[in-house]
């Protein structure tokens, strides 16, 4: 949300401090997280931070474990989550196609959404070959266009769209460095569209490298992302071409999928 909406809309500053901590606190999973690490990572005040988590914890959207302090999902983001996953959720009709794409190819395969302006990994199937990259895992977010599957669906949302994204996030480049930088970030974009999928060539972590495909609603919007991701060595230009074909006939039949089940 922008800083206009902020301003006009009466309690939208704590409604987004309390999704901020909600995300962070689904992120931790089960081992759960100290609200100091909370308060630092949702940029709050330990006392802000412990206020919010206790009122949702009134709500049952979070629980505190008495021995250690940790704060973890509370039972109420269980029933949401069972009701939100009849709209929202794929993973059933995508899980064979995501272990499918991991058999193929022998790198770990994953499932991505997009979620505002970052993506959330849903699904990973653990390629065979023994050397794997480890900076994707089920939970995990990052920011559209900074790893392959957020690459991927930025390129394909609408000129003006992509536009406006940019604009709300100038901190790309400092965060994740200069290879983020507006210029850069959209010759990658460009490059993405024209050869139809994205490459990660180890921005995140060096020699750490992932390509990532779009895959797109009944109506054409880019929802969703399939990648892969892999050591240097495993990603060299000619293999680049063989993944990347690879990934696109997984990423069309489960774009294919997505639209006959109507979503």
């Amino acid at each position: 949300m922008d800083t206009l909406a902020k301003t006009v809309i009466p309690g939208a500053q704590s409604v987004a401090r309390a999704a901020r901590l909600l995300r962070l606190v689904t992120q931790a999973g089960d081992e759960g997280m100290p609200v100091s690490d909370l308060a630092r990572m949702a940029e709050l005040t330990r006392p802000t931070a412990h206020r919010l988590l206790t009122a949702l914890a009134h709500e049952g959207l979070v629980d505190q474990d008495e021995r250690t302090g940790r704060w973890m999902p509370g039972p109420e983001l269980y029933l949401m989550g069972q009701v939100a996953a009849s709209r929202y959720d794929i993973t059933g009709i995508a899980r064979d196609i995501v272990r499918s794409l991991a058999v193929r190819t022998e790198e770990s395969a994953f499932l991505s959404v997009r979620r505002g302006d970052e993506t959330v990994c849903l699904l990973r199937e653990e390629g065979s070959f023994p050397i794997r990259s480890f900076v994707l895992s089920e939970g995990v977010r990052f920011p559209l266009g900074v790893a392959s599957a957020g690459l991927a669906i930025l390129s394909f949302l609408p000129p003006h769209d992509v536009d406006a994204y940019l604009e709300r996030h100038p901190e790309l480049p400092q965060q994740w460095g200069a290879a983020h930088g507006e210029k850069r970030l959209r010759a990658r974009l460009r490059e993405t569209k024209e050869r139809g999928y994205a490459i990660n060539a180890g921005l995140i972590v060096e020699g750490s490298y992932g390509i990532g495909a779009a895959v797109f609603t009944r109506e054409g919007h880019p929802q969703w992302a399939l990648s892969l991701t892999g050591v240097q060595f495993r990603f060299g230009p000619d293999r680049q071409a063989e993944l990347g074909r690879t990934l696109l006939a997984h990423a069309h039949q489960l774009s294919s999928r997505i639209a006959a089940a109507g979503r």
